[in-house]
């Protein structure tokens, strides 16, 4: 049995920042995003998550209802390839080109970035402010399968209440999805 070792990035605590190749053939830092933005989502997900499919449309409309208050989402596949190969790169590419992402989507081929934010599954949401301080993490909402069954509305809700300067009520939630393919 391998023993991978994972940094736990509670709520309160500086998010890990990162330096990781994008769709766009660009290379992305959190700290940059950060200089520029209000507040950063970043969404672990990964192209074959069934979980992920289910939310695309949601977390499209979370990016265009607060991009105006300087807000954007960010996708990272922290997915082993190897094991997993529809998880490679360019398989990446043409994902988010079938589904019309509205959003950057970042590639962590070594797993650390992931490892250092502490996901587990996909999809797994980390709301961080502009100070760099992640302010929620856990599910994007109560009810994969179907919007309209949507009670909680964690991450739109954790977004809403960081722009008017209110405390976030739930700032963490167990993520619901599937597990994450970490490489031996």
């Amino acid at each position: 049995m391998t023993i991978l070792e994972t940094v736990y990035t509670p709520v309160g605590s500086y998010a890990p920042d990162f330096e990781l190749p994008g769709i766009d053939n660009q290379v992305h830092h959190l700290s940059r995003y950060l200089e520029k933005f209000r507040a950063v989502g970043v969404i672990f997900m990964c192209n074959h998550c069934p979980y992920v499919s289910l939310y695309l449309d949601r977390l499209k409309n979370i990016q265009a209802e607060f991009a105006a208050n300087s807000f954007t989402l960010i996708g990272m596949n922290g997915s082993d390839a190897t094991k997993r190969p529809m998880e490679s790169f360019d398989n990446m590419k043409a994902f988010a080109q079938h589904h019309q992402l509205n959003f950057p989507y970042l590639w962590d081929s070594t797993q650390d970035v992931t490892r250092s934010f502490g996901a587990s599954k996909t999809p797994m949401a980390f709301l961080i402010d502009n100070n760099g301080i992640v302010r929620y993490k856990g599910q994007i909402d109560n009810y994969p399968q179907e919007p309209s069954s949507v009670r909680e509305d964690y991450l739109r809700n954790a977004i809403a209440c960081l722009f008017k300067n209110q405390a976030i009520n739930i700032s963490e939630t167990e993520p619901v999805g599937t597990s994450l393919i970490w490489r031996n």
